[in-house]
């Protein structure tokens, strides 16, 4: 394990001499897990498949591979230092947390509904910030309704493929965002998610709402195992402005749920009958959720769009599952 290089992160090397060796059908002289490889593209805000698909395709050297790093992702010191020290301490970080920003009362509803709030988790005028941003980049004005639905290349549906500006780092690596993933994972060894945006403008005669309706992001393999998931409210969100949606307490009977099935399990139709909640609150508040809990965003019935900023923690150990149900 080394940090090589001008960018100076852990294991970038190992991952350029792996697919380096793979490219011209060598056996890896080393296999760095997908977890680490994961964190690192994260860390440094590149997509997986463009990636990879660079790395057998294009990439002749190492030094390439840093200078396209350079030119697709974000060279954030705060974030590598942050992933350096993780890799440094793993051992210590593993399981050891001091910090709480939830209350008891908090931790209780969590176990119990699967999602909790954690009210003014950034300030209201980065949240301006953030939404301006976002605006000025889809060509959309919050005081003019038609452009809202006009369409643009960084929109799918309702969300919006922005990943990299200062304003959305600051956000992921707010540190009362970053000490609640860590007391809800009960460790330190956390890596951020290289996630996105949505901006979600009300219904019209014209414009209806195209999901994504309630799903789940994980294979349902079982057994699930824990994770979280998390979104930032960037606007004043009521229960009817396509507001975030659960269905609460679902984590705790998925198990026997999945169990009695004999159909498909990703027909959300079967979740008919469980009481959904859409779940209100105000700009620069965070919803943490169990990622066994079906959600997603609803039809948009108010005056104004919901805009979130989508932002995840997980631990750098994290198995993920490899088939997918």
């Amino acid at each position: 394990m080394n940090k090589d290089g001008k960018i100076g992160i852990y294991f970038l090397k190992e991952i350029w001499s792996q697919h380096n060796d793979l490219k011209h059908s060598r056996e890896p002289s080393k296999q760095i897990k997908w977890n680490y490889i994961n964190a690192v593209f994260n860390t440094l805000r590149i997509g997986s498949e463009p990636t990879i698909k660079y790395l057998m395709t294009s990439s002749k050297s190492f030094d390439d591979f840093e200078s396209w790093i350079e030119q697709n992702g974000t060279i954030s010191k705060r974030a590598i230092n942050h992933f350096n020290s993780i890799i440094e301490n793993e051992k210590v970080y593993k399981n050891s947390i001091k910090e709480e920003v939830l209350t008891h009362k908090e931790i209780e509803h969590w176990n119990k509904e699967g999602f909790v709030i954690l009210k003014n988790a950034i300030s209201k005028e980065d949240c301006e910030k953030t939404v301006d941003f976002i605006c000025n980049q889809i060509d959309a004005d919050l005081k003019d309704k038609s452009s809202w639905y006009r369409s643009h290349p960084l929109k799918q549906g309702i969300m919006v493929q922005l990943f990299n500006h200062e304003i959305l780092e600051k956000n992921r690596y707010s540190n009362k965002i970053r000490l609640a993933f860590e007391q809800l994972w009960n460790k330190k060894n956390l890596i951020a998610s290289m996630d996105r945006v949505s901006f979600n403008p009300p219904e019209t005669d014209y414009y209806k709402f195209q999901g994504p309706n309630l799903h789940w992001d994980v294979s349902l393999k079982q057994p699930i195992p824990f994770g979280i998931q998390g979104l930032l409210y960037l606007t004043d969100t009521s229960e009817d402005q396509g507001a975030f949606t659960v269905i609460p307490g679902f984590h705790n009977s998925i198990t026997s749920w999945l169990d009695s099935l004999n159909d498909d399990p990703r027909d959300t139709n079967l979740l008919d009958s469980f009481k959904e909640k859409p779940i209100s609150a105000n700009a620069g508040d965070f919803i943490f959720w169990n990622h066994c809990l079906p959600h997603g965003s609803r039809r948009n019935l108010a005056e104004l769009p919901r805009i979130v900023q989508y932002i995840n923690y997980q631990p750098i150990d994290f198995e993920y599952q490899q088939e997918w149900i």
